[in-house]
């Protein structure tokens, strides 16, 4: 691995990014490479020796004498290297006895999968660590000192937001598990089945989604901050229901909780900084570090979730879900002061629907991107409906039937890979 994969990976991004690493980056470059050459050997040390009849050979006494005074003398120093090379020996030349998967110390699906987060992971900090340099400021200008004012609103914000987004996420990796494993009338459902209750949500979110803004712009964001903590609790809390149509009503309040948090919290934000000195000023700042720890709970979440699962079943975490909902809802109660849309602008919201579509109507540019978006988004949602059981599949086929499938490193996995895109492309 360090080798062939590793050292030529980050040889490969260091030439195509032109980037000549400092010293100290050279240093912490090197103990990341140490780290992963000892964790791969780690595994692999205590591995019996995978049995290869058709390489042993009668030797002579005498020489298996020598060989064993040999062996003696180096097998503290290289069993664990012995191991490794036999195994990929045994599988070039067709032996059974090994696995390239337990040769890499990936036996399990869940060690398979934090392996390649791992990986994923330090790709990321990698990336981050040798690009951080063209943030430095070549001048010398001395740098902005953040308002004190700002700074609090910036943590009253971060701590609510990311509360209940990790909620959100922690109901990602076993949506489809959670269905799943129901059984109605003694039958499990169908995939088709599954589809209409995914499908339920994102109906009642464009159903309801623009009666919900502007509810909450009428009545306050902070009360529908809260609003979206009652709501998606009751639609967490009902897949414990074996009851089809709980579960259908538990689809269509967890959509209307999706209009809730995708419009609220963020126009508090706005709101609330638009009654601080300067800041409007920081909004890009303050929304950048939202959507840049967000990816950070993502991942943390699939972790919780796994874990969760672990213990609890498909529904364990629907059920800590709930625990950040409850959280983040008692966070903004005691943090956030209301604040509603602004009549400064006298009949600007009483706009419609209907003036909605005249605009997009007469702009084909409005058009464009909303169907550009649409379709994104529709790929998108394809693929997180059909990942689970593709993965599950094909784990069957690798670890064997029944094997667990740890949906939640998974979604990790994919939430780190996310972060490193978003990270490169940002450079590009």
């Amino acid at each position: 691995l360090e080798k062939y994969f590793i050292v030529p990976f980050y040889a490969m991004m260091l030439s195509i990014l032109q980037i000549r690493p400092s010293q100290k980056q050279q240093r912490l470059l090197f103990l990341m490479i140490m780290c992963a050459k000892s964790s791969a050997f780690a595994t692999n040390t205590n591995r019996v020796q995978p049995r290869m009849p058709h390489l042993i050979t009668k030797q002579p006494l005498s020489h298996q004498t020598n060989t064993n005074t040999i062996s003696r003398r180096t097998s503290s120093s290289s069993s664990s290297k012995l191991n490794l090379h036999a195994g990929l020996l045994s599988i070039a030349r067709g032996g059974a006895a090994v696995t390239p998967l337990a040769v890499l110390g990936t036996s399990t699906p869940s060690k398979l999968f934090n392996t390649s987060l791992l990986g994923i992971a330090l790709s990321s900090v990698f990336f981050r660590i040798f690009t951080s340099r063209d943030k430095n400021d070549p001048s010398g200008t001395p740098k902005k000192v953040k308002p004190a004012a700002i700074r609090a609103l910036q943590t009253r914000f971060l701590a609510v937001f990311w509360l209940l987004r990790c909620a959100d996420w922690l109901q990602g990796p076993y949506f489809y598990e959670v269905y799943a494993s129901k059984l109605f009338n003694g039958v499990p459902p169908s995939l088709s089945l599954i589809s209409q209750l995914f499908l339920t949500g994102f109906a009642s979110t464009a159903l309801f989604g623009p009666l919900v803004g502007r509810a909450a712009d009428t009545y306050g964001r902070k009360k529908a901050t809260l609003a979206f903590s009652m709501i998606y609790s009751i639609g967490a809390l009902s897949t414990k229901s074996p009851i089809l149509k709980v579960l259908l009503l538990g689809r269509v309040l967890s959509g209307i909780g999706t209009s809730l948090l995708f419009s609220a919290p963020e126009s508090w934000l706005v709101g609330d900084a638009m009654t601080v000195e300067g800041g409007g000023d920081y909004l890009g700042e303050t929304f950048g570090l939202a959507y840049a720890g967000d990816s950070i709970v993502a991942i943390i979440a699939g972790q919780l979730a796994a874990t969760a699962a672990s213990t609890r079943g498909p529904t364990g975490p629907f059920e800590l879900s709930t625990v950040f909902l409850v959280l983040g809802g008692i966070l903004a109660s005691f943090l956030w002061k209301e604040n509603v849309a602004s009549n400064s602008d006298g009949d600007s919201t009483k706009v419609t629907i209907r003036d909605a579509f005249s605009l997009i109507a007469k702009d084909k540019k409005i058009a464009m991107v909303g169907a550009t978006q649409a379709l994104f988004e529709a790929a998108m949602y394809i693929f997180v409906l059909q990942w689970p059981p593709a993965i599950t599949a094909a784990i069957g086929s690798m670890f064997g039937e029944g094997v667990a499938t740890p949906y939640g490193t998974v979604f990790s996995c994919f939430m780190a890979s996310c972060l490193l895109g978003s990270s490169i492309f940002s450079k590009v």
